[in-house]
């Protein structure tokens, strides 16, 4: 499968795209990595629609990666005894933990966390932000407020309190459950929700041991302070807007986005941009221009994924919906500006031998034209390394690991390579020749510049680089790829 682009494309499972065959429809539309929200659907269903990637993935011959993607602690109000109530600026609304149905004046909020940490003067979001509370005074037990901005209030309406860290765990029972559960199916990522602090990360880890990686949901402005050190802890970042601009005043939002994606790649860690990327699509057959705009942004600014939800979870296009991002993001990829923006930010390598061993690779890579850069690695981190450097040739990540080439599959740039396991560098570059040949990737008299870490199976320790030319003998392997290539 050749190289078409190097941005990766999420897309989430639901409804709409559940079958074995929508899922390989996905998958050849372009589909790198799927996505199982947790907090809809069983875990019996995502256990089948798990099971049929899988298979997908056999059909298509490439490593595909799944994230699981958990809840979070949710906020809600409680119940309303006669209905939704309509609730108008300057009223008084009380928020209790009376378990009883509320009416027009009050309503249970069965969280204790949030009574512990308000204060007057804060605002409390209901209904995603479209009703504004403002506190007035407040206690243990409840909270008096003013309506700053009004509308209609029903049953169990979510609650975000802006301008305060609460105690609460990022994993709810449900989450611990569904954790669980995603371990022992099998999935690659997972997906923490409501991050507010760095020590959520560390007590998840505790949990997931070394069977997933842990990618961290950006949705809190209380985790903006320590975001430096959430993103060090984190294996991967996802840009979730939709939270994110509930919370915060949506002119902040764009300038986060490009902050969280420069220190995520920085740092080398994959970073996803999410939420209402092509919204239209859930119900139309092509996006605004304004969302195709969108895109093309996070595109332009170097992120590794862009991700879809509703439009391929619910909507009524869902491989359309794959088919016009993957349109998107190869148009902005052969855009020259594209390139020259990549060129000019590369991150400064860590004083360490990988690090300036992997900058060296793209240099020579570049420099001379090469095919491709070729990693073998055994945790992803020396392919990891190439991927932050953006380089303008493709990056074949080897792996004897299968877990491992699936996490891969998410990274920029980055064509994961499931091969067999070698036992010295020689055995190496002919694992590497013969993945460029399948892949369809090179020619005869193209080199390949390959870095790796010796001795093998030792990770985070990129100690080796060597250039090989591809000669004569390797075209006939080469022709035959690229007649039987597949555009993914």
């Amino acid at each position: 499968m050749p190289f078409h682009r190097s941005t990766k494309i999420v897309a989430t499972l639901g409804p709409a795209s559940s079958s074995e065959s929508q899922i390989t429809a996905l998958a050849r539309a372009g589909v790198n990595v799927f996505r199982l929200n947790a907090s809809h659907g069983t875990q019996a269903e995502h256990a089948e629609r798990f099971a049929r990637i899988r298979a997908a993935e056999k059909t298509v011959g490439r490593p595909i990666g799944v994230l699981l993607d958990l809840q979070g602690p949710k906020l809600r109000v409680g119940t309303f005894g006669f209905g939704p109530v309509d609730l108008a600026i300057g009223d008084r609304f009380r928020l209790d933990l009376d378990r009883r149905p509320g009416d027009s004046r009050r309503v249970c909020l069965p969280h204790p966390e949030v009574f512990a940490s308000l204060e007057a003067g804060l605002d409390l979001l209901l209904n995603d932000g479209r009703i504004r509370l403002r506190v007035l005074d407040c206690g243990p037990d409840f909270a008096e407020t003013e309506v700053v901005a009004g509308g209609t209030l029903s049953d169990r309406k979510g609650v975000n309190v802006p301008g305060a860290a609460l105690a609460l765990s990022a994993l709810s029972e449900k989450d611990r459950s569904d954790l669980a559960f995603g371990l022992d199916l099998g999935v690659d990522w997972i997906g923490l929700s409501f991050v507010q602090r760095p020590e959520d990360i560390l007590e998840a880890r505790e949990l997931i041991g070394n069977r997933a990686h842990v990618m961290t949901k950006i949705e809190k402005p209380a985790a903006l302070p320590t975001l430096d050190r959430i993103i060090e802890l984190s294996d991967a970042v996802m840009v979730a807007r939709g939270d994110l601009g509930v919370e915060l005043p949506p002119e902040d939002v764009p300038g986060l986005q490009k902050k969280m994606i420069r220190l995520s790649r920085a740092m080398g860690k994959p970073v996803i941009v999410a939420t209402q990327m092509l919204e239209s699509m859930v119900s139309e057959p092509t996006p605004t221009r304004a969302e195709a705009s969108d895109v093309a942004n996070a595109v332009y600014d170097g992120a590794d994924a862009v991700m879809l939800s509703a439009e391929s979870a619910s909507g009524r296009y869902p491989v359309e919906a794959v088919a016009m991002m993957e349109r998107i993001v190869r148009r902005v990829e052969g855009d020259p500006l594209y390139r020259r923006i990549m060129d000019a930010d590369h991150p400064s390598p860590e004083a360490t031998a990988p690090d300036a061993l992997t900058a060296a690779a793209r240099q020579v890579a570049e420099t001379i034209s090469a095919a491709a850069i070729v990693t073998y690695t055994t945790t992803g981190s020396t392919t990891l390394r190439a991927s932050r450097e953006r380089p303008s040739v493709p990056i074949l990540g080897l792996s004897a690991n299968e877990a491992t080439a699936r996490r891969l599959s998410l990274a920029w740039g980055v064509h994961a390579v499931l091969t067999d396991d070698v036992a010295n560098f020689s055995e190496m570059v002919g694992r590497a020749l013969t993945a460029a040949a399948e892949t369809g990737i090179g020619r005869s008299g193209q080199s390949l510049v390959i870095t790796a870490g010796v001795p093998f199976g030792t990770p985070g320790k990129t100690n080796s680089l060597r250039v090989v030319t591809i000669d004569g003998d390797d075209m006939p392997k080469l022709e035959t790829a690229q007649k039987e290539a597949v555009t993914v």
